[in-house]
């Protein structure tokens, strides 16, 4: 049945006026990141003209010769954040999947919330932690691996002291499970029972049925890690307080290191040079282009998942999938 000439029109102009309020806001965030990105272009231009691409590839940190090459906070951010998320993927869909799967309902909500409080501590409070807790543990393990005698592999290499990229690595891994797990959890949530029930009427195992569920939430698996490893690359007070803060490249898990977000955090205060300001701004501008770049990967591997998964589902004539 049809509306009214009066009510639709009303309907029309509530319409209308929603999808403004909602350009509006989607404008807004870009208005930020532009505004975001003027700023800190306009701060780093110094650097930009002075050193060129040459910032991108020197290895060389010395503010008072005014020497900056941004490379070693390049590597130990990629490093550390590659650490990471190997360590925090696996833990993470275990953990969605124990929730989602598994658990008991006494147990599920329980368990649900303090994940997701762990994804709400603060990071100096992780950032303590790791000094008092998980340096000392990492140190003994360091101690054990070079008795061991694998001391002679690169990664293994240098005195165990316990703060460096290891370290650096498993607290960022702490940080973002419960991102990684909370989002995924959602994700097998979404997963039609049909889909299960479909598996497990075909004869398939409770493994199998859960493998149907994995791979119909694959897109959103991506997702929920892309989100984990924008976390990991962005992270600073934990991770200043724990990497070592030398601004190094070394193959060793062992040796200090230094990541962008971590030097900005702990020089920004202390820089009175305008070269030194502006090429700390500059390394601003790079973990921008690099958390853009990882974005757009994630963009591109979520569609290429969703296409793949549209094929399948079409092949084999399954509804929904």
């Amino acid at each position: 049945m049809s509306l009214p000439i009066h009510q639709a029109r009303t309907v029309n102009r509530g319409d209308r006026l929603f999808r403004g309020v909602l350009v509006v806001f989607g404008l807004l965030v870009l208005a930020v990141a532009a505004v975001i990105l003027d700023e800190l272009g306009q701060v780093a231009r110094p650097s930009v003209a002075r050193y060129g691409l040459g910032f991108l590839t020197g290895t060389q940190w010395d503010p008072i010769q005014q020497r900056f090459g941004a490379l070693p906070f390049v590597f130990g951010t990629v490093v550390s954040s590659a650490i990471a998320v190997l360590l925090a993927v696996p833990l993470g869909l275990g953990v969605a999947f124990f929730l989602s799967e598994l658990a008991p309902r006494w147990l599920r909500d329980p368990v649900s919330f303090l994940v997701e409080l762990l994804a709400a501590i603060p990071s100096v409070v992780y950032g303590l932690w790791g000094i008092f807790v998980l340096v000392p543990l990492i140190r003994a393990l360091e101690m054990k691996i070079v008795a061991s005698g694998l001391g002679f592999l690169p990664i293994f290499s240098g005195a165990p002291y316990g703060i460096g990229m290891l370290s650096a690595g498993v607290i960022l891994a702490i940080m973002i499970v419960p991102t990684v797990a909370a989002v995924s959890r959602e994700v097998f949530r979404a997963v039609p029972g049909s889909q299960r029930e479909a598996a497990l009427a075909l004869g398939a195992t409770r493994w199998e049925a859960m493998k149907v569920v994995f791979d119909y939430g694959r897109a959103g698996i991506v997702g929920a890690v892309v989100l984990g490893w924008g976390r990991a690359l962005g992270e600073t007070m934990a991770v200043n307080m724990v990497i070592g803060n030398q601004p190094v490249i070394s193959l060793s898990l062992f040796s200090p290191a230094h990541t962008m977000a971590s030097v900005i955090a702990s020089e920004f205060n202390e820089a009175v040079v305008p070269m030194h300001v502006s090429a700390l701004a500059e390394i601003g501008l790079v973990l921008f282009g690099v958390t853009f770049l990882l974005s757009a990967v994630a963009r591109i591997l979520v569609i290429r998942v969703e296409r793949k998964a549209r094929g399948r589902s079409a092949a084999t004539g399954v509804i929904g999938a």
